[in-house]
């Protein structure tokens, strides 16, 4: 049996309307275009102030504004020509859960670990949790293997 968090609780509480989802569905749209254009204004623009950005299975963590550019810009340095191929998304009340395919070159610093120069193409799952009061994101919550990212950067 599984046990929800307090917050889960509140998050299943949110009443779904079409004004919502639009909401929702209209700021990921312009996070996604603004992450493409790699416009760090545009994308700290769909954040809440204190967001939070989570690599899951790294633990790494980064908070607020400066947070986020701090994660965007070294993750951008990391992977210069990342790309995000959509596979699958879900939106609702509690924001938005993306599956993505994450490929990109190993081009500098990352989570630790020197540029290996290889290319990476792994599945991701992205959390984009939804702030009410602000109308916008809580950050991102990323998932992935890390076996299988850290196998394709030692090949």
């Amino acid at each position: 049996m599984t046990s929800e968090s307090p917050g889960a609780r509140a998050q299943l509480a949110l009443g779904v309307t079409t004004e919502l989802y639009n909401d929702v569905k209209k700021l990921w749209i312009k996070h996604s275009k603004a992450e493409d254009a790699r416009d760090l204004d545009g994308l700290i623009a769909t954040l809440a102030e204190d967001c939070v950005y989570e690599i899951i299975p790294t633990g790494q963590r980064w908070e607020g504004h400066d947070g986020a550019r701090e994660f965007y810009t070294t993750f951008l340095t990391a992977f210069p020509n990342v790309r995000f191929d959509l596979r699958d998304i879900v939106i609702g009340p509690q924001g938005v859960i993306e599956v993505t395919q994450m490929s990109g070159t190993h081009r500098g610093v990352w989570a630790g670990m020197e540029p290996t120069r290889k290319k990476v193409s792994v599945p991701i799952v992205i959390h984009f949790p939804w702030n009410v009061e602000p109308k916008k994101f809580s950050g991102e919550k990323i998932y992935f293997d890390t076996a299988e990212f850290t196998k394709q950067l030692a090949e």
